[in-house]
């Protein structure tokens, strides 16, 4: 029998670079004063920056106007549902200083899964996107809701390139619909309002005092067996350790001034918000926030007007980078630090883009029940591929057997993980918080093992998830949208391997209904699915492999599918 491996590098109470997020996003204000800490760039090529002493500023101004004049309190939870725009951060880091909780909104999300979110993380205010504005009824029914703001892609950018820019959205590319109902102010006015707070003296510190490192941050969402997302409580600890525990690392690489991050993983993602924002705001890194990647066109601007040296990513995108003809003609010469993650990294993609742009990629595991970051590979030395490197500093990672004992070095078991980074548990769940954590050990549901040099591999996956571009999907989730349609009798999800996405969603279904198509199938997923989760391929058979006391007998099918995919 085995022993836990613990990280090489120790980490304690001493080594929390804050008490709280808040007093974190100070300290990098101070620090990095009139540095650009965000930059929004669209497709077009138009930009606005901000540097860190307007991000001090503004998001004083949001934190005093949620606790002045909106009369939040500590406990109180804010949505932000937004893609990568210069509000974004504004907006988190007000939110932090104001001593209150937030919960990130996937942008994309039907009105079905908005609604499940608010309802559940109890948020009374929320900031959404104007291309959202036609689905807000729908997403608020029956939640505490208690005020909508509007937020934009062009908030911070100067008046008139706004009113120029905005006019072509909403009325040359109609992608703006109009706002449904009466939004309680736009981004522009909570400044306004909450810089009138600040400069009439507003005590900004006691919003934040008692605050503890206990305290939960952020309600961050994540996919359920159950058919049914849960919110992930991660607390201050949670979100400054793994910060923390990035920069104890003896690796850790060095710092540029002129560094520039390109992000656009998601800010709602736990991995962009943890390796993009939060620890570049920390060190003072300049990110280039992208808020529409697709196609990826749309990223040769982003290589032209910034210096870019820093690409957090996942492998489809350095796939999807590699094939594209302006990339490839003229790749980016002063790359220096490429991370992968959410999914696993092929050593082929690997070995390709370092000889195209000559940056290494260094891999790491990690979940949103983690905080983001378990392990990572070493800085100072090449990647060894096919590992995910090793336990973060703090990090203790067992390596457990079906019957609970703890295995040793090259024995492959499900990963336990403890150290500062894990989650309080799962919000309004007791029973998924007992059978996740368990003696203050994350049960991650993967399966891997540690090698001789102390390197972590995945071999599998929970069994039944599906990975699409990075984005967890799980079966019952698709299933319970499925068998909610009256034509469907039953139905069971799989994945299946696909050169694009990693993976892509395959739906067996007996019909409840002869007259049941495939396109009556499409459009009821379209309607209650975001995108990554809907089936992309719809098999119709007259009965689902069982077990015999009922179980759906998932690898049957999922050969099934892989062999269909093969021919």
């Amino acid at each position: 029998m085995g022993a836990p491996f613990l990280s090489d590098v120790p980490f304690d109470e001493t080594d929390m670079l804050a008490n709280h997020m808040g007093d974190m996003v100070n300290h990098a204000v101070a620090e990095h004063g009139e540095k650009p800490s965000f930059s929004c760039i669209l497709p077009t090529g138009h930009y606005q920056t901000l540097n860190f002493k307007e991000l001090g500023r503004y998001s004083d101004a949001v934190a005093a106007y949620l606790r002045e004049e909106l009369g939040l309190r500590r406990g109180d939870v804010v949505a932000i549902q937004s893609p990568n725009a210069l509000a974004y951060p504004v907006l988190a880091f007000g939110v932090f200083k104001a001593g209150l909780t937030i919960t990130n909104v996937n942008p994309l999300y039907t009105p079905d899964e908005t609604n499940h979110q608010l309802k559940d993380s109890g948020a009374k205010v929320w900031f959404v996107i104007d291309v959202f504005g036609d689905r807000i009824k729908e997403s608020t029914e029956g939640t505490n809701v208690e005020r909508i703001y509007k937020l934009s892609v062009l908030d911070f950018f100067p008046p008139v390139q706004k009113a120029l820019l905005g006019f072509a959205m909403r009325y040359v590319k109609k992608i703006v619909p109009a706002f449904e109902g009466d939004a309680a102010g736009t981004m522009a006015s909570v400044i306004k309002t909450g810089l009138k707070h600040v400069d009439a003296g507003a005590d900004l510190a006691y919003y934040m005092r008692n605050l503890t490192l206990d305290d939960v941050a952020i309600y961050q969402y994540t996919g359920g067996t159950t058919g049914r997302s849960k919110g992930a409580e991660l607390t201050h600890r949670n979100v400054v350790g793994n910060i923390s525990q990035s920069k104890k690392r003896d690796d850790a690489p060095e710092q540029d001034e002129n560094d520039c991050m390109m992000l656009l993983l998601p800010l709602y993602h736990v991995y962009a918000l943890a390796v993009g924002a939060l620890n570049c705001m920390y060190s003072g890194t300049h990110v280039a926030l992208v808020p529409s990647p697709r196609p990826l066109s749309n990223l040769k601007p982003v290589f032209e007007k910034f210096n870019i040296t820093i690409l957090p990513g996942i492998n489809t995108l350095y796939i999807g980078l590699m094939q594209e003809e302006w990339f490839k003609s003229n790749p980016p010469k002063n790359l220096r630090l490429c991370f992968s993650g959410a999914a696993p990294l092929q050593p082929a993609t690997a070995e390709a883009w370092e000889e195209m742009t000559g940056a290494a990629i260094y891999e790491g595991y990690g979940l949103t029940e983690g905080t983001c970051v378990v392990s990572s590979m070493p800085f100072n030395k090449p990647p060894k591929r096919g590992t995910c490197g090793i336990p973060v500093p703090g990090t203790e990672v067992r390596i457990v057997s079906d019957v609970g004992e703890t295995l040793g070095r090259n024995e492959a078991g499900e990963i336990w993980v403890k150290g500062p980074q894990i989650m309080k548990g799962y919000l309004n769940n007791e029973q998924a918080t007992t059978d996740t954590i368990v003696d203050g050990w994350l049960r991650t549901g993967d399966v891997g093992m540690i090698d001789d040099e102390g390197y972590l591999s995945i071999v599998d996956r929970i069994k039944d998830m599906v990975i699409v571009s990075g984005f967890n999907v799980y079966p019952a989730d698709v299933e319970d949208v499925l068998t909610n349609f009256d034509k469907v009798g039953e139905a069971a999800v799989v994945g299946v391997p696909d050169d694009e996405t990693g993976e892509r969603v395959v739906a067996y279904i007996v019909k409840g209904d002869p007259s049941l198509s495939e396109e009556e199938v499409h459009e009821h997923c379209a309607e209650h699915l975001t995108n990554y989760k809907r089936p992309k391929t719809i098999r119709f058979i007259d009965e689902l492999p069982k077990s015999p006391i009922g179980k759906v007998l998932r690898r049957e099918l999922r050969d099934d599918a892989r062999g269909a995919a093969a021919e």
